[in-house]
């Protein structure tokens, strides 16, 4: 088999996967994944690897965690989705990556658009400007800098996409945005992430009411969060959480050396509902006396006795481990007490419908108006952020 041929077959399975599964909804959206060849931003990588619906990781810190990597292609749908591009509009990306993405939105706002594309690493912004010449795509400007002043030569822009997980939307994305603009960016919510599309509100606030749970590297620079990873003792398990540089990791080593049993939900619960409606209400609504985290642990390691990902409720005596694809079963350590803990969690969102992510909703008030009193409410840099699910209950 030719090249060529190999490439066209490659990509066109890729789209009809994504098809199958909803993530292609809009024909501009599809045209511009058929007309832009994903392996020209990916040089060095197999074909078959290229057009694999996966993230590809481009870069790592000295630890191995990989700090920046080209977006599964249907995550970017998704959030191209979310963002809306319309012909002639000016749109500014945090975190250009390959420039795969950027390359998408030039076609997306055509001739009379305008794509800027912001990278913090020399050597990424380097190789994606050659990536966008050997693909001949033209006009889009790459800038090497960092994301959080956004690129105020070319504003003001329509949407503002982020393509890395921030813990709050800076302020000058903000000032650079159109008065009826829109960002899409992966925001942190107590360790649970989701592509958020902010509309901005005439009195500064940002509302998003279409929230996708996600998975995105953090964001870097002088807009980066607090480290919300934290790995326990020398094994390959991370938490991932608001109040992860609170745990008392010792501690917790030793509650997860005690007892290992395998221990079930009452009801089988499939890994869309966990990810798509249960973690949401744990992030939301757990106890102040018990810990909410997502677990990690890294590919083809175990720790503890597990593999893979999932969400976890611990306190001072006893944890669960619920896996994602575990379909209700999950690992309890010393005792069943947080077994109840996540049974009573999950029939009081069976109780409340099981809303999902559709029910989801995201309010950034801007730190010099009152803070709300309704909902989960984190502290950020410049905003106070509340997080609620609006259901008929």
């Amino acid at each position: 088999m030719s090249k060529n041929k190999e490439i066209q077959i490659s990509q066109l399975d890729l789209l009809n996967k994504m098809r199958k599964a909803g993530r292609l909804n809009d024909p501009r959206i599809e045209a511009a994944f058929r007309k832009v060849p994903r392996h020209m931003f990916l040089p060095g990588l197999p074909i078959e690897k290229a057009y694999a619906d996966e993230a590809v990781p481009l870069k790592k810190d000295p630890g191995g965690l990989v700090i920046s990597s080209a977006s599964q292609p249907t995550m970017m749908s998704i959030m191209l989705e979310q963002l809306d591009l319309k012909p002639g509009d000016n749109v500014l990306e945090i975190g250009t990556a390959s420039g795969y993405n950027a390359a998408l939105m030039r076609l997306l706002v055509g001739e009379e658009g305008r794509v800027t594309t912001v990278e913090l690493d020399k050597d990424l912004a380097d190789q994606a400007t050659r990536n966008l010449a050997m693909a001949t795509v033209s006009d889009v400007q790459v800038v090497h800098a960092d994301g959080v002043l956004g690129y105020a030569p070319r504003a003001a822009y329509d949407a503002i996409i982020s393509t890395a997980g921030i813990w709050d939307v800076p302020e000058m994305w903000k000032r650079q945005l159109k008065q009826e603009g829109r960002i899409v960016a992966p925001i942190w919510l107590d360790g649970v992430q989701v592509s958020a599309r902010f509309d901005l509100q005439p009195d500064g606030i940002l509302l998003s009411t279409d929230n996708r749970p996600c998975a995105f590297v953090y964001l870097r620079g002088e807009a980066a969060g607090p480290e919300m990873r934290r790995r326990i003792g020398s094994t390959s398990l991370y938490l991932i959480s608001e109040s992860a540089r609170d745990v008392d990791t010792v501690a917790l080593h030793t509650l997860l050396s005690d007892d290992h049993e395998y221990c079930s939900l009452e009801t089988s619960i499939d890994e869309y509902s966990v990810w798509y409606g249960l973690q949401l209400y744990l992030m939301l609504y757990q106890p102040d006396d018990v810990t909410f985290a997502l677990y990690a642990i890294i590919e083809g390691q175990q720790a503890y006795g597990m593999e893979g990902r999932g969400v976890a409720l611990f306190d001072h005596a006893s944890a669960m481990f619920l896996p994602y694809d575990g379909n209700g079963q999950g690992h309890c350590f010393a005792g069943a007490d947080a077994l109840f803990r996540m049974q009573a969690a999950y029939d009081e969102w069976k109780a409340m419908g099981m809303p999902r992510t559709e029910s989801l909703r995201v309010r950034l008030i801007p730190k010099n108006q009152k803070p709300p009193t309704e909902g989960r409410v984190y502290t950020r840099r410049d905003h106070h952020v509340q997080v609620w699910l609006e259901t008929n209950s």
